[in-house]
Formats: structure tokens, C-alpha cells, sequence
């Protein structure tokens, strides 16, 4: 079968990452979750002071992303990938309202995403891939195959995202969840490297009113066309 690069980039909480793992085990392709490295490193930021309320050390952010050591390992009982961050696995600790409150702003730093799109390229440089994010289709793969741009209303994905947290045990108000997907959509949109943006031969996609099943039968459906042409 023809191994093709797939590009799913998109606002935060569109169900990106729901979508290409289950893309990916359905053509047994490699996925790869770009903003678990980004929010790994966030994570790594936060725990060091790097990054506070009041003050985000630049500097003390490119010197220490330089030295991280950011790699995927195989959960044998998910059979997922999960990051892992100088060894330990970080999965648990990155997908809270903490991590997301500041993943944008260290995402912004434009050596933070030069040392993580020449590892994201380095992930997939032999294709069969499945990678989402915020410029997978623009920078990171600018020729890849199959490009999509995943968006919906911020009070679809704020809603989606609040009940998630609520699962996992995390004490949020919806509101506090609006404003975080709001704040993080501006900030994504208008920093100067690599801003968030439809690449011009992506498919837009909009699930505001898609279930799962749907988005994946016709997001799988697009792939198989491209992999058997």
C-alpha cells in the first residue's frame, strides 16, 4: 500500500487528536501528537519557574529546550504513544487547564519551534504518518499529501473540552474553559512564527455539529482515496 503523509492541523479542541489516532490504526500508520511536545515542554517550564503568572523566561526556555529529550513510547496496554520527557512519562501530567493555560505562549517562542519541527520532521521523514497540530500542513510538511483544517465554534470546543476535564477529575468552570480556548486561539493566530492558518490545499473541516464516527468515516474515506490512486 502507498505511504502517504497526513497533515491535520487545526484550532485547539477540535478533536484533532481523536481523529488521527484513530486514522492512523486504521491505515497502521505512525501517529504523532505535536502538541504533547509542546505541552511537555510547557510542563517542564512550569515546573521550574520558567513560566509564571507574572513572567516567562525566554532565554531560560530555549536554553533548557535545547537540552530536553522529548520521544514517544508505546503504551502496550493502550497501544498508544505516550511522551515521555528526559525519560518519565509525562502523559497524566499535560493535558490539565494548567499546561493549557500556557502551551500558547511557549508554543510562541520561536526557538521552541524550530527544535520541535526538525524533530517532528525527523519522525515522519519516511512517511505513513498521521500528525496534527498547528502548522503541520504549512511548515512542518508543506507537501503532504492529505492537509486538513480542523475548526468549530469556540463555544462547541469549549464545551467538548469542559466535559473531558470534568472525566478526568479536574475541578473547572466552563467559563474558565471559554476564555482559555479563546486566549489560546488569538495567541496561536497571531504569533509571528508559524501562526495558526489553513494552508492553501488543505480540506477545511468543520465538526461543530459532526458526531466522532461521522469525522472519521469521512476523514478516513479522503485518506483511502489519496492511498489508492
Amino acid at each position: 500500500m502507498k505511504q502517504i503523509t497526513i497533515a491535520i492541523d487545526g484550532y485547539s479542541s477540535t478533536g484533532k487528536s481523536t481523529v488521527a489516532k484513530r486514522l492512523a490504526k486504521a491505515l497502521n500508520y505512525i501517529y504523532v501528537d505535536t502538541g504533547a511536545m509542546y505541552r511537555a515542554v510547557t510542563l517542564y517550564a512550569l515546573d521550574q519557574n520558567l513560566i509564571t503568572d507574572e513572567h516567562l523566561d525566554v532565554q531560560g526556555v530555549v536554553n533548557a529546550v535545547e537540552k530536553l529529550k522529548l520521544n514517544f513510547v508505546l503504551n502496550l496496554d493502550t497501544q498508544q504513544g505516550e511522551i515521555h520527557l528526559n525519560g518519565a512519562n509525562v502523559e497524566g501530567k499535560i493535558r490539565n487547564l494548567r499546561v493549557s493555560r500556557k502551551v500558547s505562549k511557549i508554543a510562541a517562542i520561536p526557538e521552541v519551534r524550530a527544535k520541535l519541527v526538525a524533530l517532528q520532521q525527523k519522525m515522519g521523514e519516511d512517511k505513513g504518518v498521521v500528525m496534527d497540530g498547528r502548522d503541520i500542513g504549512t511548515v512542518v510538511f508543506p507537501n503532504a499529501e492529505l492537509k486538513l483544517f480542523m475548526t468549530a465554534s469556540a463555544e462547541k470546543r469549549a464545551n467538548r473540552r469542559y466535559k473531558e476535564l470534568l472525566e478526568r477529575g479536574d475541578k473547572v468552570s466552563y467559563d474558565d474553559v471559554l476564555k482559555n480556548v479563546q486566549e489560546r486561539d488569538h495567541i496561536d493566530s497571531t504569533r509571528k512564527t508559524s501562526p495558526l492558518k489553513k494552508a492553501a490545499d488543505a480540506i477545511e473541516f468543520d465538526n461543530s455539529d459532526m458526531g466522532l464516527d461521522e469525522q472519521f468515516e469521512r476523514i478516513h474515506q479522503f485518506a483511502l482515496r489519496l492511498i489508492n490512486k
